[in-house]
């Protein structure tokens, strides 16, 4: 009963947010962001604490501001997620566009696969659909969600124009595969991970149990790793899909420490447009909740 409410939920929300005009929606998602600023407390307190390590010079007054501008934009992000069935290559040109839409399609005419390096920074949900809109469509590796109807809802959405979802549990086995038949690929590469699958780098000054996939893969297939985040640009008022510069892989004799090395720098890429954009980046997931044998925890119970 109670993953059918959370199911009923989901879809009248998505509906009543996707039936009203964009501006509207994204009114009413800013106030469904205040509001979950006042009302998760835990959630707030995990985001002072993420600040703390990662901005230790902010004042309180700044960390507050940051965070009431992250839910802010969590809230924009909802409503433009329940706005993505309307959306049209037509209808978007006001407030969608590119910053080296030809990096990408260099990377993808080299043929040997793109990796695309982003995180839970900006409209990240929106990043993968736009492209697919505008005709590119792509691979995203996803969690599974709890609730299978809301997964299967969700996914549904996110694959409107083709892109296709890979659920984590299925990612070791489908990667290479879609590399070697020069595929796109987007990861998620901000997430807390626990050993094996994660190893641990330097992500703002503080060791971080971080996914080592991509550089295994890269390394592997030769596919070309490239930054893309689709970032809130607030002078034009409309979100750009911006494509970095393709990443230079670091090879030695050594594959082990070349995985470590890459890992660390794909990282290190992924703070720098953090620090650009913070108030865009989830604060709100305990990044640093693993910890390198022996180390005290960092978040409290």
């Amino acid at each position: 009963m109670r993953r059918k409410l959370e199911f009923v939920a989901v879809l009248l929300l998505i509906r009543c947010l996707g039936w009203l005009p964009r501006n509207a929606a994204r009114a009413v998602g800013a106030g469904i962001g205040a509001a979950a600023y006042i009302l998760l407390h835990r959630l707030r307190r995990v985001g002072y604490r993420n600040l703390q390590i990662a901005f230790p010079q902010l004042s309180r007054y700044e960390m507050t501001r940051l965070l009431r501008a992250e839910y802010r934009n969590l809230g924009w992000l909802l409503a433009e997620f329940c706005q993505m069935r309307k959306y049209t290559p037509e209808n978007t040109r006001n407030f969608l566009s590119y910053d080296g839409l030809e990096r990408y399609l260099a990377a993808r005419d080299a043929g040997k696969g793109v990796l695309i390096l982003t995180g839970h920074l900006g409209a990240w949900e929106l990043s993968s659909f736009y492209h697919s809109l505008m005709g590119y469509p792509m691979s995203m590796v996803i969690r599974r969600l709890d609730n299978e109807a809301v997964d299967r809802l969700v996914n549904s959405i996110r694959c409107l124009h083709g892109n296709n979802v890979v659920h984590k549990d299925d990612f070791a086995r489908g990667l290479i595969s879609a590399m070697r038949q020069g595929e796109t690929v987007g990861i998620l590469m901000d997430t807390n991970m626990t050993p094996p699958q994660g190893l641990f780098v330097d992500f703002f000054g503080t060791p971080a149990c971080t996914a080592s996939g991509m550089a295994r893969v890269a390394l592997k297939t030769g596919a070309v790793v490239l930054p893309g985040f689709l970032l809130w640009e607030e002078a034009s008022r409309r979100y750009v899909l911006h494509f970095g510069e393709p990443l230079e892989l670091i090879r030695t004799g050594d594959n082990e420490a070349n995985i470590i090395a890459n890992t660390a720098m794909f990282t290190k890429v992924l703070e720098q447009y953090i620090r650009q954009y913070p108030e865009q980046w989830l604060w709100l997931h305990r990044r640093w909740k693993t910890r390198p044998e022996g180390e005290p925890p960092i978040y409290a119970p």
